[in-house]
């Protein structure tokens, strides 16, 4: 019964409910695609997150070089290109404008086909009006001929079935809708979680370069102290009487 009512509400509705239909499955499949696409890069991210942090906070970049050259995760492609870009020196600006440079190849990447939800939810409003419109202009020229005891019936059921183009409209647009702003978000998430890795990763080089310089400091100072032990005192001779 309930499919009945829904197959003869959508027929009612006039040809501009196809269109719409359409718009509306075009949309619900690109949500689908990017909830399934963004979810598995923030799990991806997370996990190789857990295993890459403990390498970097040793100072450990060989390794950690060794564990993201295979792995296809966004914060793998920085990293890579962040620690590739390090160096002998290992110079924290070096790091930070490669990294910087590759996020801004992989945001378009996960922003991709987001903003085409807000504008098919648009589309979906304007041909649910445009199909309302076109009813009405065709229920009042039907009834200008007709029988003024059945004029007021016949317009009233004639609105009716117009606002059902309107009706399906809203109905297709305000998911639409909400699913675009929910992916935004996860979207937003997932480059908020690389800008900190970023910091953390730049974070451990710096810790890095200080313990590192810190040691050969001492080492210098104590291989200077070796070689230069200090004036030696010498006795003074005696005078023989």
């Amino acid at each position: 019964m309930g499919i009945s009512i829904i197959v003869a509400f959508f027929e009612k509705g006039g040809l501009f409910m196809y269109p719409i239909l359409l718009v509306l499955v075009i949309g619900m499949a690109i949500a689908l695609e990017r909830w399934v696409q963004l979810n598995r890069v923030r799990d991806a991210n997370r996990k190789m997150w857990n295993l890459l942090y403990p390498v970097l906070a040793k100072g450990e970049f060989d390794k950690a070089q060794t564990v993201i050259s295979n792995d296809k995760s966004t914060i793998s492609q920085m990293l890579r290109i962040g620690l590739a870009n390090m160096g002998v020196v290992r110079r924290r600006e070096d790091v930070e404008i490669a990294m910087e440079e590759s996020m801004m190849e992989i945001i378009p990447q996960l922003e991709k086909h987001t903003p085409y939800l807000a504008l098919l939810s648009n589309v979906a409003t304007l041909f649910g009006l445009l199909g309302t419109i076109m009813g009405l202009i065709q229920a009042f020229t039907a009834v200008s001929g007709a029988n003024p005891a059945e004029k007021a019936a016949l317009l009233a059921v004639s609105i009716s079935v117009a606002m059902n183009c309107t009706a399906f409209g809203l109905i297709s647009a305000i998911p639409l809708l909400l699913f675009h702003a929910k992916l935004t978000s996860m979207t937003g998430q997932i480059v908020d979680s690389l800008k900190m890795a970023s910091v953390k990763a730049l974070s451990s080089i710096s810790d890095f370069n200080r313990r590192y310089f810190e040691s050969e400091l001492e080492f210098q100072e104590e291989n200077q102290q070796v070689c230069n032990p200090g004036p030696r005192l010498e006795t003074a001779p005696k005078i023989v009487k």
